[in-house]
């Protein structure tokens, strides 16, 4: 039988962000559970488990949007760690970080690396 859109994105979401991700849709079930359906369906269900990109390479390119973007930090901190949890390193993060600062300036990329340096302690059970 053939997952539905919100099955196959519900799974994505799992594996790429985990608890994180979860977070996020529960924080929206009661002011917006709308948005969380589509993140679900429209993102995750449609947009990664298309077949072109490794998830690895989906996750830079969604951190070096949200870096890009600006004003991003609480969906940037979600994808950090689901950077780390589909096998990007920690100089990897950084390094695509560095990578951004001709183009959107020290600001942004200290904003990331900060937020990176948050999400990296956590992870190894640290306060950041």
């Amino acid at each position: 039988m053939k997952q539905t859109r919100y099955e196959s994105g519900l799974q994505m979401l799992r594996q790429i962000d985990g608890t994180g991700g979860e977070s996020v849709i529960r924080s929206l079930e009661d002011i917006a559970p709308d948005i969380g359906r589509q993140i679900i369906e429209f993102a995750f269900g449609d947009i990664y488990t298309r077949k072109i990109l490794t998830l690895q390479e989906r996750e830079m390119i969604t951190i070096t949007s949200l870096l890009t973007a600006g004003g991003c930090e609480p969906q940037l901190e979600v994808h950090i760690n689901g950077s780390l949890n589909v096998g990007i390193s920690p100089e990897k993060i950084i390094e695509t970080f560095i990578q951004c600062i001709p183009y959107t300036g020290f600001p942004k990329v200290l904003n990331a690396v900060f937020t990176a340096k948050k999400v990296f302690a956590e992870k190894q059970g640290k306060n950041p």
